[in-house]
Formats: C-alpha cells, structure tokens, sequence
C-alpha cells in the first residue's frame, strides 16, 4: 500500500553553524514535509514524498536519500534553480535558529519554490489516507497552486488533511500575507498541529480547544510546547501531556517527527482511534517519544528512530 501518506512542500540542506564559534559543524537534509515522509517510513508506513530540488548535486543526493530510506520519491520534480541550502544556527542547549539562505539572497530563488502542479502524478494519491502539509508552500504562487491540486486528488480517494504550520517567516516573499493563506487553508484541513508560539502568533490562544471551536471541520489540534509536552483536542477529547525528559544535542525536525509517530498510530489503529480518550491520548504519547528521541542525536532525519527504539522507549518510561 504505497503511499498511504503523502507529504508535500519543501525537501532542503540544513546548514548548521555553532552559535559559539561561528563555524559550519555539518550539512544535513531537511525540510518539515520530508523530515515527516523520512519519519513515516522510519517507523514503517508506505509514503510518497512530492516536492521540488535542483538538478544539482544536492537535489541528486536528496533524491537518492528518499529512495535510500525507503520513501517513495517519483513524485520529486528536478528543476533547472539550485536546491535551498539554509543555514542554521546552533546553541548550546541545542536550539536552533534560522541565519538565512545559500548563496540566493530571495526565497524565491530555489526549486522548492516552484512546485509544478501540473507534474503531480494522480497515481501517487491511488491508495492516500492523510496528505501532509506545512504552510510554506503557501508563501509562493506555484507551490500554493500543487497543494490545492494535492488536497482535490485526496479528497477523490476519501483521504484526509494534517497541516503543520511550521511558520517561518524567512521563507515568505510577502509575510504579511501568511495569516489569511493560513486560514484558508486550514478550513479545507481535518488535523492541526502546531506550537505554542504559532498557537499565539495565529489564534492568540493556546487553548486546542479554542482553536477547534474555529475550525468545525477539524477532527483534532495539537499544540506543542517543546520539552513541557503537548496540549490537545482530539475528537473531542481534551488533554495535556508532559514531554519526556531527555538527553538534548539537537531540536531541529522534533516537531516534524512529533507529527510522523502521531500519523504512524493513526496508520495502525484507524482515524476512528481518536473517538475515544485513552487511544487519543496513547497516539499522543506514541508521538510526543517519537520526538523526545530525535532530539537525543543530530540532524532532523538520520536522528529519527526505529519503531523497537519507540518500543523500547515507551517501556521504560511507562
């Protein structure tokens, strides 16, 4: 069953740059929409990436680390603009910041803006039951053009929508724009997740139920907060889970494989394991360890865990 997620948007280079000494410490793959197809397939669940990457020695080896970690990657689209390097800053608890872009000065300027709508295979969404998206392929028209192509071939198969807000202003051309892209998007969507701190920049609350109350069409919220855990609104059910307290060396992709573990319980046990509180709260904690370990190592992808490192994780912090 390939491809019974999709994730679509940005596939990228971190660049990451201790704060201290101002040096590049090492490159490694990102972008929150594969950092989640990266996580999936980690812990076992058939998907497809879609996304754009130069035809450049990045965009070549981008690709190949799709295929190599098992994510189904013919829905990549190589394009004639370099594939985005992003340089990240590193402190020393492990928190990172964004410092800006390669060699490009506009965020525009790289393939990932570029999406081709009209390239999107619909054999890709045949066997979809959530289609994944971030917001930053709204900050740019032909990227925004694939993400409503994408939704349309969802909804044809009866799949539904996750959006992670991931807000990053460095992305966006016209940031002032975000927040009614945003809610737009967010009324075709069926699950939010987002932090405390985009709870706040969006709906000034950070109440999920709040935020559902504006939202009928939404089956879920989840509010992230870091290390303090997880606030949530699933199908009804409220709840508040305490993070895992955990060795830190890096943050980067925690969010993203927050969503990857929470996706991988629904892939298991149903949508309708949400109806009721002790599954919901179980996917939330299945999600909330999948995070905690992947800031234990380095690197939003190669940090994530296998589903026995989840397990394992799991028992010895029930």
């Amino acid at each position: 069953m390939r491809g019974s997620v999709v994730c679509l948007g940005e596939i990228l280079v971190d660049c990451f740059v201790t704060a201290v000494a101002q040096e590049e410490a090492q490159s490694l793959p990102g972008g929150a929409p594969a950092n989640v197809a990266c996580g999936l397939a980690r812990l076992g669940v058939p998907t497809e990436f879609i996304g754009a990457v130069g035809d450049d020695r990045w965009g070549h080896a981008l690709k190949q680390l799709l295929a190599d970690l098992n994510v189904g990657s013919l829905g990549v689209q190589q394009l004639a603009l370099p594939t985005r390097q992003v340089q990240v800053l590193l402190n020393e608890q492990g928190d990172r910041s964004f410092a800006g872009f390669g060699e490009a000065t506009l965020p525009d300027d790289f393939a990932d803006a570029h999406l081709q709508a009209t390239a999107i295979e619909p054999a890709l969404f045949a066997q979809v039951k959530y289609l994944v998206l971030g917001t930053i392929s709204l900050a740019y028209e032909e990227t925004q053009a694939a993400v409503q192509h994408a939704i349309a071939l969802t909804r044809q198969q009866q799949g539904r929508v996750m959006v992670d807000i991931n807000w990053r202003p460095m992305f966006w051309p016209q940031p002032a724009t975000a927040p009614t892209r945003i809610h737009a998007l967010l009324l075709q969507a069926d699950l939010l997740k987002l932090s405390a701190e985009e709870a706040i920049w969006l709906f000034e609350t950070r109440d999920p139920r709040a935020i559902a109350a504006q939202f009928p069409n939404l089956d879920g919220v989840l509010v992230t907060v870091g290390a303090a855990g997880c606030r949530y609104w699933l199908g009804g059910h409220v709840g508040e889970l305490p993070g895992f307290t955990v060795d830190v060396e890096d943050t980067t992709g925690a969010g993203d494989a927050f969503v990857a573990g929470f996706l991988t319980q629904l892939y298991r046990h149903g949508h309708h394991s949400l109806q009721t509180a002790e599954t919901a709260r179980a996917a939330v904690r299945f999600a909330s360890a999948v995070g905690a370990l992947t800031t234990t190592r380095a690197g939003a992808i190669a940090a994530q865990p296998t589903p026995k490192e989840v397990e394992a994780f799991l028992f010895l912090h029930r």
